[in-house]
């Protein structure tokens, strides 16, 4: 194997493909990533661990054929330190060269014939924006849990109805919603899969950027699978198996009180107030005609608050959260104005965005968030 390559588009394509790769590898050729060079004038690059598969493929100078596994992470490293020049990539025996300008490194090879067969990408479902999926998955992903003891709350529930895809996540204290349109394959396709949080958010991120997103999906066939492609690039990964819990009724029909602030102004003063409160302390909101004050601390600790503009539709409430739960909530909101909608000071709040003070909110994405309770 021989071929020519540009420095920055070798360097970001190995980057890419070796992002998932896992740290403790259960067999060593699974912390590799497999060169295949074609005389046609492409390198696809690959990688698996058994759940997640990424390809890349890239344009070359190849003047011969073939195809090695190296250590994915160390040609990442070695790829992103290299001058600005053309690279070459030589097998020598059981070796790699790898040749920049006046750089040279050697690196061992690992038996490709050990390597497994990567799944094969799912029939195309649909297709969205780029930047829409990005924005959408960001906004969802921040309420998954991080909890791998749980594993059905790690992931994000896509549900998929014609022209409409809803994004569900919850961590059981919080739980976010995101409704979009895309293009789908077939117009009355009616599926639901439990995919990855990190998977998900990782692929929209890393193919967001494209302009334009193809979903594969793979339900109810043997193995379940998701599959994203865009700009000579794929990823699959097998999905989350299990029931999801039914979330969606925790939204509430009706709510007597709402209230709605400046979402960068909420934001800025909750990290401000947020700075005295012990680590799982709440900070607390008490919203009245006119304001909400924000105060944090109690008793002989240090302590702070701060009051803001605010319009009140309904009776005076006061109601404590997380901080990091908070911010998170605000931080997906794009909106000028956050509305956070009360039934109760003990149940959850429900945050939508608007973009003026009069206007209407919009339920595209909603995050519901549960208050800590205080002493009054």
């Amino acid at each position: 194997m021989r071929f020519r390559v540009d420095r920055d588009v070798l360097a970001d394509a190995v980057t890419w493909t070796a992002r998932s790769l896992p740290t403790r590898p259960p067999v060593p050729v699974l912390a590799g990533v497999r060169l295949e060079a074609d005389t046609t004038g492409t390198v696809q690059l690959s990688s698996f661990d058994y759940e997640v598969s990424a390809r890349s493929q890239i344009p070359a100078d190849v003047s011969e054929a073939g195809s090695v596994l190296v250590s994915g992470r160390l040609l990442a490293e070695i790829s992103r330190s290299l001058p600005d020049k053309p690279v070459d990539v030589v097998l020598e025996g059981t070796k790699v060269v790898v040749t920049c300008g006046a750089s040279r490194f050697t690196l061992l090879t690992m038996p490709v014939e050990d390597y497994p067969n990567l799944p094969v990408m799912p029939p195309t479902t649909g297709t969205v924006d780029g930047d829409e999926l990005t924005h959408a998955v960001a906004q969802v992903s921040v309420a998954a849990s991080r909890d791998d003891t749980l594993p059905l709350l790690t992931g994000v529930r896509v549900e998929i109805e014609g022209e409409k895809v809803t994004l569900l996540a919850t961590d059981r204290y919080r739980l976010a919603l995101r409704e979009l349109t895309w293009k789908p394959s077939s117009p009355d396709i009616s599926t639901v899969a439990l995919v990855r949080a990190r998977t998900l958010s990782d692929a929209a991120k890393s193919l967001g950027s494209a302009g334009s997103v193809t979903v594969a999906l793979s339900t109810g066939s043997g193995v379940d699978m998701i599959g994203f492609e865009a700009a000579g690039r794929q990823t699959t990964s097998l999905l989350v198996d299990g029931d999801y819990p039914a979330v969606r009724r925790l939204f509430p029909d009706e709510t007597p009180i709402h209230a709605i602030v400046n979402t960068h102004s909420l934001a800025d003063a909750a990290k401000r107030v947020s700075l005295v409160a012990e680590r799982n302390t709440p900070i607390r909101l008490s919203f009245s005609e006119g304001q909400v004050v924000l105060d944090a601390g109690q008793g002989d600790d240090a302590q702070a608050s701060e009051a803001l503009e605010a319009t009140l539709v309904g009776d005076d409430i006061s109601v404590a959260f997380n901080p990091q739960f908070l911010l998170d909530g605000l931080g997906a909101l794009s909106t000028t104005f956050v509305r956070l909608s009360f039934t109760h000071p003990n149940k959850p709040v429900e945050f939508t965005g608007q973009e003026t003070l009069d206007g209407e909110d919009n339920p595209e994405y909603r995050y519901l968030l549960v208050p800590i309770r205080f002493a009054s």
